[in-house]
């Protein structure tokens, strides 16, 4: 018999059900402990480094009908297309956060976390998307009790105004972010949450991964609203996967600019907080040595990183995209370009996988998409090895080398700005065959932590500038395409009973890292 097995059986004896699960966990975490891995912990980081974990509200909060809450994307296509969710499922519920906040808070604080990236969901603050439809007082109180609770505990909030989840009545009315007129009921939504909570709030991101939201709502169409053009993977009714993803990442980033210069003139001096976007990217490795493969690898990340962080840094798009898009890609007037450079205290920085990069010649002209603009073959495989061992999503390879490199790549490409990572984490199949006690068991996860925080450790001292990690997430929640059939949680939900939280092994590594 396996020895932790045998204490938990000797610990069983004496100690009530719920709490052996505990110590069973956080004694599988200490067996495993990183085993061959130099030592880390909170003290391998800058003084004033923040730890923290993140979550979004349409994946967390549930409550969808409830507190004057108005219909978002994502309520939309999760009831008119369940067939596109892997267990038909959707957020109505999802872990219930909004009843539960007080609990969740409680954890983050028991583990040492000593921050919480969450999302505010525009349709709780304004039910129809814009100042006409009036302000939810029900939906401020929530957020300014959740915020509360959080700086009680001592748990500072880093708050992102837009997590994918986009007022259907703005989509009804003029086709969302579609539209250039989303910018201003975007500013106006934004305004209304600096008034609200900036006293309290020092950490504002505005948009979360544009590039997901462009890419996989308009281009693949496999993501809300659902829209690409009729051969994409997605099927979808309506849409033009050649155009609209980049018609949307520009008015996103248009909607950035007015609201970090808004928020720069108006609030900044009197609440003395900080405003950022959020950008997600893989790491890019050529398929084989050659110069094609480098540029494709490049292509690749410009694509993917440099569709926004060039905006922000130099005013323009890169000129790969410039060349490759031509006029399928919006252009920036002068006065826009000076007011998107430079629009940002701090730069959110997502990841998770890496890929190889092959070229690709250049498209006959039909069927154009984002998804091959790049003119990048990518793959997570190369002669049928993976780049790195596969978790539960398709798309995700673990490849801590990338994490280093990409942070180094921003440092030499970008200027070396103040960044954070603000997810990265990994998934394990929601086994429903296993025990609780075998779920709560996910060395996989602190393996991929302990390497990830060493790749970063690595790049802080080569010079990289992050100054907070979080990672993600806080507890096992709904994954959007995926439902609840993969688990990125820390801490397990058991959406079998009651959605009660339980620690996994990786949540007492954490506690402990965090201690040392």
């Amino acid at each position: 018999m396996d020895w932790r097995v045998d204490a938990a059986v000797v610990f069983g004896r004496l100690l009530p059900p719920l709490l052996l699960l505990a110590v069973a966990s956080a004694v599988a975490s200490a067996a495993y402990d990183g085993a061959g891995l130099p030592p880390i912990s909170r003290r391998s980081f800058p003084d004033g480094f923040i730890f923290g974990t993140a979550s979004a509200a349409y994946q967390y909060e549930g409550a969808a009908m409830e507190g004057g809450r108005g219909p978002s994307i994502w309520d939309t296509f999760t009831h008119q297309h369940p067939d596109k969710i892997a267990d038909r499922s959707n957020g109505d519920v999802a872990v219930d956060s909004y009843h539960r906040y007080k609990e969740d808070v409680r954890i983050m604080k028991d583990m040492g976390m000593d921050a919480y990236r969450f999302s505010i969901s525009w349709t709780r603050i304004l039910p129809n998307g814009s100042l006409n439809g009036g302000i939810n007082r029900e939906g401020v109180r929530y957020y300014n009790d959740l915020i509360d609770e959080l700086l009680l505990k001592g748990v500072q909030p880093f708050v992102t105004l837009f997590h994918w989840d986009s007022p259907q009545a703005l989509e009804d009315k003029y086709g969302g972010f579609l539209s250039p007129s989303i910018i201003n009921d975007y500013k106006d939504y934004a305004e209304v949450c600096f008034k609200e909570f900036g006293d309290r709030v020092k950490h504002w991101i505005t948009f979360n991964e544009p590039v997901s939201f462009c890419s996989l709502g308009y281009s693949s169409g496999t993501f809300a609203p659902g829209r690409c053009s009729p051969w994409e993977q997605g099927k979808c009714s309506a849409g033009d996967s050649g155009t609209e993803p980049y018609t949307v990442c520009h008015h996103q980033i248009l909607a950035h600019a007015e609201t970090a210069r808004l928020y720069k003139a108006k609030y900044q001096a009197a609440q003395k907080g900080n405003i950022g976007i959020t950008l997600v990217s893989n790491w890019f490795v050529p398929f084989s040595p050659s110069k094609s493969n480098d540029d494709a690898a490049r292509r690749a990340i410009d694509f993917m990183f440099g569709w926004f962080m060039d905006p922000l840094t130099r005013g323009d798009y890169p000129l790969s995209m410039r060349t490759l898009v031509r006029k399928r890609l919006p252009q920036f007037t002068k006065e826009q370009s000076e007011m998107v450079k430079g629009a940002f205290d701090f730069i959110g920085l997502n990841y998770y996988t890496a890929n190889y990069a092959d070229s690709l010649p250049p498209s006959n002209g039909l069927n154009l998409t984002y998804g091959t603009d790049a003119r990048a073959n990518l793959s997570g495989f190369r002669n049928g090895v993976p780049i790195g061992p596969q978790a539960a999503s398709s798309w995700l390879f673990i490849y801590p080398r990338g994490f280093r490199e990409l942070l180094l790549y921003v440092k030499e490409n970008y200027g070396n700005p103040t960044l954070y990572i603000t997810e990265n984490g990994v998934d394990e199949v929601n086994n429903q065959s296993l025990s609780l006690q075998e779920a709560l068991k996910d060395d996989t996860r602190i393996d991929f932590y302990h390497k990830h925080l060493l790749a970063l450790q690595s790049a802080i001292s080569d010079g990289a500038n992050v100054k907070g990690y979080f990672a993600w997430s806080l507890l096992d929640n709904f994954e959007w395409v995926n439902g609840y059939t993969v688990r990125f949680g820390i801490n397990f939900v058991d959406y079998k009973d009651g959605l009660k939280r339980y620690p996994k092994s990786s949540a007492h590594w954490f506690t402990k890292f965090l201690m040392k």
